[in-house]
């Protein structure tokens, strides 16, 4: 198709290939890898040539190499498969129980002892967090726990209750509706100003997107005053994290843009436009921060240059996955994942280099909890994420609760960094 011939043509741009540079490429003086745009029809690539193209420029995504192998499998394609096998073997990943029944069978008799020494057993959980609180679930589905680093208060935030849960010094949680807001989720605090702001977005996709606010709401702790940021155009708002000198970033993974509003402005403007990354998410800052590092949540961690808006890639220099990446954060000179679009899910921390460009090793802080359904966002609060560990995203369907699924309380645990 003329799309995937395209698309190939600019793939092969990108990795050395005849042609200029990609115009998403941070300038060749760093040793910052390029990034290659995605988009919706990047997901639609269904052919072994235009999958292999793909894997090439995005080489940490365990999302891209499956479905290269469902495209080997389905072809016939036995050494390429066993070849996918063997890169997904060294990552971690484990495959479920149908599939390990159905894969050594479509690779061929001749081949299928071969599949089945690389098809993982599930490792033992790895479990070093307690849990901290108990929201009730007349919350409903909440996306983020938020412990406000000046008092130490923790606030839960409400993407269908389009509220702020917190608790008394009983430890009675309550929850506070925000007159005005769609979907609630990240929330962040202003180091300059002492405001706490919150994203507002048709997140959950109910559509109500037109009728309610879509970019950032913040408020003074203990006071009643509430101050309305909006986001242009159709966006969608959902992670934050906030500059030393107050500029707050937003990421939108329904429409792939990434939005910042500066110190104390009253405007969002566009840092990456729509095009570039296709599910952005979990947003950290570099210790110096010139650099943005964002989630893709399909094709791994891009790297946006906040003084060009040049968006380039995070390298993994170990054999790791850096898709399936929700929450992130920068704790000292890790990046804090939560990863829980990968199998086994996992939080872990990511040693960056000197100098930012590449992840250089890796430390698995907890896996396949057996209190998880699906962990979310937090924060980081004295050296410890806090974190949602019971993800209720299955229980909803574009806003509405999921017939013969009840909603839960939502549990806060506290995972300690060192």
């Amino acid at each position: 198709m003329r799309a995937f011939a395209a698309l190939i043509a600019g793939f092969l741009a990108c990795c050395g290939g005849a042609g200029h540079a990609c115009a998403d490429e941070i300038p060749a003086s760093t040793d910052i890898a390029a990034w290659h745009p995605v988009d919706a029809e990047t997901g639609t690539i269904a052919d072994l040539p235009g999958l292999a193209a793909l894997g090439a420029v995005f080489p940490d995504s365990g999302s891209v190499r499956l479905r290269l192998l469902n495209v080997q499998l389905r072809e016939g394609d036995a050494d390429g498969a066993i070849e996918s096998l063997r890169w997904l073997e060294r990552r971690g990943y484990v495959f479920g129980a149908a599939a390990k029944q159905q894969i050594p069978a479509l690779v061929g008799e001749s081949r299928a002892d071969q599949a089945k020494a690389l098809l993982l057993s599930a490792p033992a959980p790895i479990e070093r967090s307690e849990e901290v609180a108990t929201i009730p679930a007349a919350a409903g589905l909440t996306e983020t726990a938020f412990v406000d680093p000046a008092t130490g208060s923790m606030y839960v935030t409400s993407v269908t209750g389009k509220s702020i849960w917190a608790s008394d010094k009983r430890g009675i949680w309550s929850g506070i509706a925000v007159h005005g807001a769609d979907n609630l989720s990240g929330m962040v605090r202003d180091p300059v100003t002492g405001r706490l702001w919150v994203a507002s977005g048709d997140i959950d996709q109910s559509g109500e997107m037109d009728s309610e606010l879509t970019g950032l709401i913040s408020i003074l702790p203990f006071e009643a005053e509430w101050t309305k940021t909006e986001a242009p155009g159709a966006t969608a708002l959902s992670d934050l994290v906030a500059a030393e000198d107050g500029t707050i970033y937003a990421s939108d993974p329904i429409g792939g843009g990434i939005y910042r509003s500066p110190p104390k402005g009253d405007v969002m403007e566009e840092l990456v436009p729509p095009g570039r990354l296709r599910s952005p998410q979990g947003l950290a800052i570099s210790a110096d921060g010139r650099l943005l590092y964002a989630s893709d949540y399909r094709y791994g961690i891009a790297i946006v240059d906040l003084a060009t808006s040049h968006v380039g890639r995070l390298r993994a220099e170990p054999p790791i996955l850096l898709d399936g990446i929700d929450g992130l954060w920068r704790h000292g000179n890790e990046l804090v994942a939560v990863q829980n679009g990968t199998s086994p899910m996992l939080i872990v921390a990511l040693e960056l280099s000197a100098d930012g460009s590449s992840i250089v090793g890796c430390r698995i802080l907890e896996r396949a909890h057996s209190e998880w359904t699906k962990p979310l966002s937090g924060s980081i609060h004295r050296r410890a994420l806090y974190y949602v560990a019971n993800g209720q995203w299955d229980r909803f369907d574009k806003g509405e609760r999921v017939p013969d699924k009840p909603v839960l309380p939502t549990y806060i645990r506290r995972l300690p960094l060192d």
